[in-house]
């Protein structure tokens, strides 16, 4: 998975996001990488495969360069390799033997001429390439605007400097022939450098700008995925999805590519349904397919003035197909539904209503009672003598019960309350005379 906190690089194209410098060989820092698995192999260097993948701008494009000056390179330096005119800077994305599998996988032959390695970039050149990437976000803004100027049919999606900044590649989307033989002209003569046009499609630009899917992770266009197959809706209908095109379409407005992932399983399961058997025609009436269960491997149908549908097994499906075949029609579906027998659930005692919040707090506060310390009542005993410690306690057990209160407490508080009642009738009786 790459990592957007890494796809903005610093000064000296290092990423800035773990930490790592880029090799951490998780693939959080390029679009597009395969784990070196033979990384740790204790290899000669004289034995290495000498053929290096090169990764430009976090991974929006890679490719295979040879090494024929025999450089000491790993995966993560920052290297100048040959281009069409002058150089480009890259980072080595993957070295060793699995770079020989990746070739085979994409059909690259190993005797074809591939561009060279020149050197390891030093810290002029990386300078140099910082400045050229600082530049392609207000590029690609101007080119926007130049192309609407002119009335063309096009969406510039992605600028790329080579670097040494000699030249500047233009990535555009649009969906008829587009005549940018002006727009070049202009281009070369505003930012002063070679210019190259390159079309591409919805899916590949969603694959450059990157972004999160329904799904929570990162679109597999920008990752992992690199053919482009296309998708139908039929793809949707054989897996029973609903065609909602909202749910189908993905960043790029196009079906999305996962509807294809698992179609081949679809197609697998379905081989073992008949498909003649859409309409059944029996005594009772005509029975059509609804729907076809996949994962249970059931048949639904429908008959003519009933409300209840039939659902049937395949293989019971089979046997009134081969029925059918022999001249015979049956009588009704009936005989032909397998009823499942309903399995005992468990059941659990309903508490609703017997615990609630209060009795939960009645039952945490018993055990503490509110505004009192609990503690050892004797902490502070335990340094005195042992006769006064014998006092204390013969004082405590003198003490009345908590409950039980001193003769005569019960008439004083009455008297009291009685005093007071009184008290406050007399100034009422006084505030209305005065009214």
């Amino acid at each position: 998975m790459s990592c957007s906190g890494c796809s903005v690089a610093t000064a000296g194209g290092v990423p800035a996001g773990c930490g790592s410098n880029g090799n951490c060989m998780t693939g959080g820092c390029n679009k597009l990488n395969t784990h070196n698995w033979l990384a740790n192999l204790p290899i000669p260097f004289e034995l290495r495969f000498q053929i290096y993948e090169v990764s430009f701008k976090n991974g929006l494009r890679k490719g295979f360069f040879a090494n024929p000056s025999q450089l000491d390179v790993m995966t993560g330096d920052m290297v100048v390799v040959e281009a069409d005119t002058g150089y480009d800077i890259g980072r080595i994305s993957l070295s060793g033997e699995l770079v020989r599998l990746q070739m085979k996988k994409r059909k690259v032959s190993l005797q074809s001429k591939l561009p060279a390695i020149l050197r390891i970039a030093d810290e002029r050149e990386l300078e140099r390439l910082t400045e050229s990437r600082a530049k392609e976000g207000a590029t690609m803004i101007r080119a926007r605007t130049a192309a609407r100027e002119l009335g063309l049919d096009m969406k510039v999606g992605e600028v790329e400097y080579q670097g040494d900044g000699k030249k500047a590649t233009f990535y555009y989307i649009a969906d008829d022939r587009v005549d940018f033989r002006e727009l070049i002209k202009i281009y070369a003569r505003e930012f002063k450098v070679k210019v190259e046009m390159r079309q591409i499609g919805a899916r590949q630009e969603a694959g450059k700008i990157g972004g999160i899917g329904s799904c929570g992770r990162e679109l597999c266009c920008s990752t992992w995925l690199t053919d482009f197959k296309s998708v139908s809706t039929s793809a949707a209908r054989y897996q029973n999805l609903s065609i909602n095109q909202a749910k189908l379409s993905g960043q790029c407005g196009r079906l999305k590519c996962c509807l294809n992932y698992e179609l081949d399983t679809y197609m697998d399961a379905l081989a073992s349904f008949p498909k003649d058997m859409d309409t059944i025609r029996t005594k009772n009436g005509v029975a059509r397919l609804v729907k076809t269960d996949i994962f249970h491997m059931k048949m639904v149908y429908e008959l003519e003035g009933s409300t209840k549908p039939a659902i049937i097994p395949v293989d019971r499906i089979h046997e009134i197909r081969s029925q059918i075949k022999k001249g015979e029609m049956p009588d009704s579906l009936d005989a032909f539904i397998v009823y499942e027998v309903p399995k005992e659930e468990e059941k659990y005692e309903d508490l609703t209503g017997h615990v609630t919040l209060k009795t939960i707090e009645k039952a945490g506060k018993k055990g503490r009672p509110s505004g009192k310390k609990t503690g050892n009542r004797n902490r502070g005993n335990r340094n005195k003598p042992a006769g006064q410690q014998a006092e204390a306690k013969s004082g405590d057990n003198n003490r009345p019960p908590r409950d039980q209160k001193p003769e005569g407490e019960g008439q004083n508080r009455r008297r009291r309350n009685n005093r007071n009642r009184g008290n406050n009738r007399n100034q009422n009786r006084n505030k209305g005379n005065e009214e």
